[in-house]
């Protein structure tokens, strides 16, 4: 489903990415693991259009969208979360669903809107009893559950989330990737950058180690789990020999 090659990107005249290369199935749940600083949501913002791209390509489908615009991404079904959740603080629970929804546009989507809204409901309790809510009286793992919500409005096929769990309750985490495993059974296919390393490649098939602005290792979660440096710089266990 996505294909990216040689990827290089940065801020000003800092090079962050130094051409990274992965690829991503139809209905793979992929993470991206490494420290901060790595460039894991630099790549995510220049998959989203948010960010361009100095060299290198990215294809969704097939299709080269490596110069297309953010809100057309959108329209191709690539989706993302962003760090920090970016909700419309002073409206409503609701109205950020709506929003969600706006690339889609015409009767069809509006049409569709309550059987969307629903979906969302059914993954986020919560959401549906503070539907009328504005977004800055909400928790901070309701507002993430509203930040997937929103996403999810717009029908993604591939959707990019970065940071889920930064700064939420375990609890609260474990409903967030629990409802992300659902999506997974639905067929929804996921790129995901977490701060957590064991959680994420818990609920991935494959993982990438992003280093310096370079994927520095790459295999299946379970590889990963079992690499004697992932476990001890990521996952703070040592597997080793003495």
């Amino acid at each position: 489903m996505l294909r990216v090659c040689d990827l290089e990107a940065g801020y000003g005249h800092v090079r962050v990415l130094k051409g990274v290369s992965i690829e991503v199935a139809a209905g793979e749940a992929v993470t991206l693991i490494g420290a901060n600083g790595a460039g894991k949501s630099t790549l995510l913002k220049v998959l989203a259009g948010l960010l361009p791209a100095w060299d290198g390509c990215v294809e969704l489908e097939g299709k080269n969208i490596t110069g297309m615009r953010a809100h057309k991404r959108v329209r191709e079904g690539l989706v993302l979360v962003p760090e920090g959740r970016m909700l419309f603080a002073s409206m409503s629970v609701e109205d950020n669903l709506r929003l969600g929804a706006y690339s889609r546009g015409g009767k069809e989507a509006a049409s569709e809107f309550g059987q969307d809204r629903a979906t969302v409901y059914e993954l986020f309790p919560v959401l549906g009893r503070r539907a009328t809510q504005t977004a800055a009286t909400l928790s901070g793992g309701e507002q993430q559950m509203l930040a997937i919500g929103r996403a999810l409005m717009a029908r993604p096929r591939l959707l990019l989330l970065d940071e889920p769990s930064l700064g939420l309750a375990p609890k609260v985490v474990t409903e967030i990737f629990s409802a992300l495993q659902e999506l997974r059974r639905r067929g929804l296919t996921i790129l995901l950058v977490e701060q957590d390393a064991r959680v994420a490649l818990r609920h991935a098939d494959r993982g990438y180690v992003v280093r310096t602005g370079e994927v520095a290792l790459a295999g299946t979660a379970a590889e990963l789990m079992d690499n004697d440096d992932v476990r001890l710089i990521y996952l703070g266990a040592w597997h080793g020999r003495d």
